[in-house]
């Protein structure tokens, strides 16, 4: 039997931790929830953990899912990364909802320990689960003849779920109240999870925001020089490129393929990682394309929040283009247009003009945001909406953290940018905090009761196909209220173009 306590110990179904308790919260880390992914292992689903004896010390975040370090920091990485850290509030007030979060990083970097989750379980008094899981080759391999190919990271966030249904009530949560709730690469991932016959029953709720699960990218619209691709692969055209993968690191023999790839030092692989960007589906783990399984409503019926930020892809245009002190001109804006459009790249330019921007690269990321996500995103909604409660939203406060060296490129509110508001850092202004606040009590009151309005917040009304009203999350003096994001984002016109219908 699972044990709570005030203290910071806890026993779990595999045995007992013991974590760190501060300022009114208590934290667990490094928490295993699957056996490692190493060795033999390496490329198969997430088995069991074993249990331990005496008390596993919780106090730091386990070691990150492989990945390529950042420029200028150690990679602290490891193959050995299926841990999670729980986030508790402090006093005992029955069970609370339960907050699984899925980290973004294009499903190539990132860990669930970079996510402070303090003020979200306190504030809202809620248990916060933050997850790793594979990432890159080693979570989105795909080969002929490997079970699992394309999917091990859904996989590995499935395990982790499991590992909630079973612990959640010994830290103090209610196992039936669980919400999935993930951004960018997370965010796909909840996507999946909709689609996807093994989490039936795993959560309740479920939360995306900017997830890009819908649609079809144009040419350079989301990476420079990348062609245009559809947001889920199947896994035989995945398995095709890891054949030829395996063929280029000296495994081609189809015999033993695998074991030879498995033999291969971590090293080797990472240089491959952003091959592997995104699930395929086509495996037992998501037999289905999520975008075709939410249009035709094939998906869990759970409540929804969903949506994007304002400004999603400025944040894209300050990484490729302003960062590298190569700033998009008119030209090249032309040139972008023609590359990822072709014939219809006239008619984007009369509905976006270079000149009604402050500056080309502007109007470029104006064009990429409405494309890739704010429309997918408003068309996804409507699809949703006509079967399960649908909230969604648009993130309009100031990105409080990124900064672009030697440029004064607006970021506004960027990819990314409501993290630090779901997930307070130090420094947020006044303003910022109070928008903070709005959200943490919007996102918890939905965890606890499928609907984010309680009394003292701006109402949201639910989203409807006749009525699609979406709420924009703006930092005061400006108002968090219904917008009508269909208009600001040209959606009625990229609704005529086949980019946004995914042909």
């Amino acid at each position: 039997m699972a044990a709570v306590h005030q203290d910071a110990l806890v026993r779990t179904d595999l045995g007992w931790v013991k974590g760190v308790e501060a300022g009114g919260h208590r934290v667990f880390h490094g928490i295993p929830y699957a056996a490692a992914p190493v060795g033999d292992r390496r490329w198969r689903s997430p088995a069991p953990a074993r249990p331990w004896a005496g008390v596993r010390d919780a106090a730091e975040p386990g070691p990150r899912c492989a990945q390529p370090a950042p420029p200028g920091r150690p990679g602290g990485a490891s193959e050995d990364c299926l841990y999670l850290d729980v986030t508790v509030p402090g006093g005992s007030r029955g069970r609370r909802p339960v907050m699984v979060w899925l980290h973004g990083g294009g499903f190539v970097e990132g860990a669930g320990s970079d996510f402070a989750a303090r003020r979200l379980a306190t504030t809202g008094d809620v248990i916060v689960v933050t997850v790793n899981y594979r990432l890159g080759v080693f979570g989105l391999f795909a080969h002929p003849g490997l079970a699992g190919s394309g999917g091990f990271a859904l996989e590995d966030q499935q395990a982790a779920l499991r590992w909630v249904r079973r612990n959640a009530a010994a830290f103090g949560g209610d196992p039936g109240n669980v919400t999935l709730f993930g951004e960018s690469a997370g965010g796909k991932s909840v996507c999946a999870h909709l689609a996807s016959p093994g989490a039936a029953g795993l959560f309740q709720r479920a939360i995306m925001q900017s997830a890009p699960c819908t649609g079809t990218v144009p040419a350079g619209a989301m990476f420079p020089g990348v062609t245009a691709f559809r947001q889920w692969p199947s896994v035989a055209d995945r398995q095709a490129d890891g054949a030829r993968l395996a063929a280029g690191l000296g495994c081609a023999d189809p015999a033993t393929a695998l074991a030879c790839l498995r033999r291969v030092p971590a090293e080797r692989l990472l240089p491959l990682h952003d091959r592997f960007i995104t699930p395929a589906f086509g495996s037992s783990v998501l037999p289905r394309d999520p975008e075709r399984a939410l249009a035709s409503g094939a998906f869990h019926r759970v409540p929804v929040i969903s949506g994007a930020t304002r400004d999603e892809m400025r944040y894209m245009v300050a990484l490729f283009y302003e960062l590298p002190g190569t700033p998009i001109t008119a030209r090249t804006y032309a040139e972008l247009l023609r590359r990822a459009f072709g014939e219809r790249a006239g008619r984007v330019a009369r509905r976006y003009p270079a000149g009604r921007y402050a500056s080309p690269g502007l109007a470029w990321a104006a064009v990429t945001t409405d494309v890739v996500f704010a429309c997918p995103a408003y068309e996804r909604n409507r699809s949703m909406a006509r079967r399960v409660r649908t909230y969604a939203f648009e993130f309009a406060g100031e990105d409080v953290l990124t900064e672009i060296p030697n440029s004064d490129f607006p970021l506004g509110a960027a990819h990314g940018a409501e993290l630090a508001y779901l997930f307070p850092a130090p420094g947020l202004g006044a303003r910022a905090r109070r928008l903070s606040t709005t959200m943490i009590e919007y996102w918890t009151t939905f965890a606890r009761t499928g609907d984010p309005n309680a009394p003292g917040l701006p109402h949201w009304p639910a989203f409807h196909p006749a009525r699609p009203s979406t709420q924009s999350l703006a930092a005061p003096p400006a108002p968090t209220g219904p917008a009508d994001v269909a208009a600001a984002h040209q959606c009625a016109f990229w609704a005529r173009e086949p980019a946004i219908r995914g042909e």
